[in-house]
């Protein structure tokens, strides 16, 4: 029940603005745990998030597209005996130190936004 004079908390939302510029560093990290292909890319992210975050699949494959002719990851196509080809992206050694370089950049800024965010009460 509210009381006079509480503000009314609202559902926490997750803004496109925070996580441009990660979309790189999310598929590189789920490519660490094995290879797999766009859509089960895509679908990974919903899972991990439980449904509350979604990239377009254009989003996704640009990054592959700009992940592979950075040499961060490598394709192949694989050979399924029923329905469609699918392409696979494999993660290379200069994706796993590009990975661990982004989370130490990731890990760094959080910390000053968390800094910077804290409410200090006046003395």
């Amino acid at each position: 029940m509210e009381t006079i004079g509480e503000e009314k908390s609202e559902e926490p939302k997750l803004s496109p603005d925070l996580l441009r510029g990660h979309t790189e560093t999310i598929v590189l990290g789920i490519l660490h745990n094995g290879d797999a292909y766009g859509f089960e890319i895509y679908n990974n992210i919903l899972e991990r998030t439980g449904e509350r975050y979604e990239l377009k699949e254009t989003t996704l494959y640009s990054s592959y597209k700009r992940l592979e002719q950075e040499g961060c990851i490598s394709s192949y196509w694989g050979d399924e005996t029923q329905g469609a080809r699918r392409r696979y992206y494999h993660l290379t050694d200069k994706g796993r130190k590009q990975y661990k370089q982004n989370l130490i950049d990731w890990e760094f800024t959080r910390d000053i936004l968390e800094k910077l965010m804290k409410v200090e009460e006046k003395k």
